[in-house]
């Protein structure tokens, strides 16, 4: 198995930092994910539980098509997929943080092909930076279109 996690706090409010995640995950996942090439719904309606997707994403070079379900949906609070064929799960966890919101992603593989175990290290490397740079690209989109927070009014 291969698990990767990196945490950041992002300046704005978790109702809005949950929204652009998973209310406007069509439009937004290719923009926090360059690798996505092509992302469409399978399933109609919002993001919920047994709600698939369908992914073409190039990452280092190799073109790979994936379909996914969401296994988990807690309001304000987190959201899973899984491959549904493929061995990945991908979790994000929102944790309101004094105003803002700690937003905490992991990407775990379940397991490595017989051809692919030589270069699990390579692979967990190259796993651990995607995982960093998604949510380097998340905080970077949330903090520069989302409203920040309105400052609360000092007690009388």
């Amino acid at each position: 198995m291969v698990k990767a996690q990196s945490r950041t706090l992002i300046k704005r409010p978790l109702e809005q930092v949950f929204s652009f995640i998973v209310d406007d995950f069509i439009q937004n996942y290719p923009r926090w994910s360059p690798e996505v090439k092509s992302l469409r719904a399978l399933t109609s309606g919002p993001l919920r539980p047994g709600w698939t997707g369908h992914q073409v994403r190039v990452d280092q070079g190799r073109r790979t098509e994936t379909e996914f379900r969401v296994v988990t949906l807690e309001p304000g609070s987190r959201v899973s997929f899984r491959g549904i064929k493929d061995p990945f799960q991908i979790d994000y966890k929102f944790t309101p943080r004094d105003g803002h919101t700690e937003l905490t992603f992991t990407f775990e593989l379940a397991k490595l092909g017989f051809a692919m175990r030589p270069f699990e290290k390579l692979i967990r490397i190259a796993v651990q930076e995607g995982t960093d740079r998604t949510a380097r690209n998340i905080k970077g989109l949330a903090e520069t279109e989302l409203e920040p927070a309105s400052p609360t009014p000092p007690p009388r």
